[in-house]
């Protein structure tokens, strides 16, 4: 039985999900979310409603599909309390190890696997790109990304263990995804630019990868339609840049001349009240994506400048 245009997407209704669902029905493809929120309804896909632990029927949507994107994951923008920090690995060990099994026992899996990872599996490097060779991750006390680094190992070994034959695995190490949905980091710092807060973070001095919504999801259809293509993936575009030099580029797209920059202890501080984590901003993100560019695939925003200008419709 070969596979159908129905692309499964577990945990698709937050922002990735929902940009991808959007995504693949503009392109006539049927798509399924596999969603904890009983409430999640998108006129992009069929909501399925899963537990993200057990086996309980939702597995059937698996067989014969196109392909399965797996997003699933409580979010890390939270302090990362005893509490948080068990449910942000167990939300991804868990459905990557249930995922595995319905595959395992599916008459027609998909015939391949693209299960969330993190460009912040990489060590904080102001200086060194950083791609699919390094193999060995590294955490930096002063980024605090000792248990970053650490869910990302275990999400990505669950994967790998998998016992699923035949089945073709990628692991999406993403960076930040640059879109227009105004929950996304875009959003995020569009607003802090507009409110007078759009400054450098820290010394400013940490590299940011990044990639544009539209390269995303054209990402995601070049991995699935490569088969030659398994294993780690970075999903950043080739031009990274400082914290700097990002933040003034979105000051300029949203008109912001000046924008008050903040200090170390001012992000520790406020990192407090909004219960997140400094890592988020002051880690050094310095990745680029040499599998996708070895393989061909051509970004149509390898610039940031360029990409911003896109989201905010018109030249930066």
């Amino acid at each position: 039985m070969p596979p159908q245009d129905r692309y499964v997407i577990a945990g698709g209704s937050g922002v990735l999900g929902r940009l991808l669902a959007a995504w693949w029905s503009r392109q006539g493809k049927e798509v399924v979310v596999l969603s904890r929120r009983a409430d999640f309804s998108s006129e992009a896909a069929r909501t399925v409603v899963w537990d993200g632990v057990s086996l309980d029927g939702w597995q059937r949507e698996l067989d014969g599909a196109a392909a399965l994107v797996n997003l699933t994951g409580r979010s890390v923008n939270c302090r990362y309390t005893a509490r948080n920090r068990r449910e942000i690995l167990a939300s991804r060990i868990d459905s990557t190890r249930v995922l595995g099994e319905a595959l395992r026992r599916a008459e027609h899996p998909p015939p391949v696997w693209l299960n969330a990872s993190t460009a912040t599996l990489y060590r904080h490097s102001l200086d060194e790109p950083q791609d699919e060779s390094v193999t060995e991750f590294v955490a930096t006390p002063a980024a605090k990304d000792a248990f970053s680094i650490e869910v990302a190992q275990a999400w990505e070994r669950t994967l790998w263990e998998a016992d699923v034959p035949g089945v073709r695995r990628v692991a999406l190490r993403a960076a930040m995804v640059f879109g227009r949905d105004p929950e996304g980091v875009f959003g995020v710092l569009q607003r802090l630019a507009r409110w007078g807060l759009g400054g450098a973070m820290g010394d400013g001095k940490q590299m940011v990868s990044w990639i544009h919504e539209t390269d995303f999801c054209r990402a995601i259809d070049w991995l699935i339609e490569h088969h030659e293509l398994e294993g780690p993936v970075n999903l950043a575009a080739p031009g990274p840049l400082s914290n700097r030099a990002m933040m003034a580029a979105v000051r300029q797209a949203v008109g912001r001349r000046w924008g008050l920059p903040a200090t170390r202890g001012m992000l520790e501080l406020g990192a407090i009240f909004l219960r997140t984590e400094t890592e988020l901003i002051l880690k050094s993100r310095y990745v680029v994506p040499t599998r996708l560019l070895a393989s061909g695939f051509r970004f149509e925003f390898p610039e940031f400048r360029g990409a911003v200008g896109d989201l905010v419709g018109g030249s930066v």
